[in-house]
């Protein structure tokens, strides 16, 4: 069994909840009430993700070498 590691971004929606997306994985979207809502839902999508990838042949991409930074720019 192979681990993979997503980074997940929670976006807060105007009538509640969260939509979360995986900027690794084009496409790779979904939405919860709550935070823990949302990363048991993210789990559940990246796994049918990446059984799909492998299904149709295709590589699983992953954040192996990915830097990630915050920049803050006050205008």
């Amino acid at each position: 069994m192979r681990a993979f590691n997503y980074r997940v971004l929670l976006t807060p929606e105007p009538e509640g909840g969260f939509t979360v997306t995986v900027p690794t994985l084009p496409g790779c979207i979904t939405y919860g009430e709550t935070v823990d809502e949302c990363i048991a839902n993210a789990k559940e999508a990246i796994e049918l993700y990446i059984e799909s990838l492998e299904a149709d042949g295709e590589n699983v991409p992953t954040e192996e070498g990915v830097l990630e930074y915050n920049v803050t720019l006050v205008a």
